[in-house]
């Protein structure tokens, strides 16, 4: 159950009782709904680091695009100089990321337990 489905309960409780101070709390229900709501409704930024993701994430799509062949991280790392420094963990995730999550933009295959990425 969440936050807004438990406060419409309440609500739809406090209504169907005879308490004295109905007024009072169907009014600060209200304004938790209104409250949740607006948190809601609020749109979210990227962060720093997300949108450090992406810069790094077209560099490497560029780099696969313009160099057929398969390449393996470390191959990556060397040949593009913006993600030399980044970890075997982070690296791993923007290829997920460019592989898996919807954006199908690389192959990944595996050859003798290493993983090797190209363009697709």
């Amino acid at each position: 159950m969440t936050k807004k489905e438990m406060f419409t309960t309440l609500t739809t409780l406090v209504l169907n009782s005879n308490l004295p101070e109905k007024d009072e709390i169907l009014d600060k229900l209200s304004n938790e709904i209104a409250q949740l709501e607006k948190k809601v409704a609020t749109p979210r930024k990227p962060s720093a680091t997300q949108l450090e993701n992406e810069t790094f994430k077209g560099d490497i799509i560029a780099y696969l695009t313009a160099n057929k062949g398969m390449y393996t991280i470390k191959d990556l790392q060397e040949k593009i100089p913006s993600i030399a420094g980044l970890s075997c963990q982070r690296m791993t995730h923007l290829i997920t990321a460019l592989g898996e999550k919807g954006a199908n933009l690389i192959e990944k295959s595996y050859i003798k337990k290493v993983l090797y990425i190209s363009a697709k």
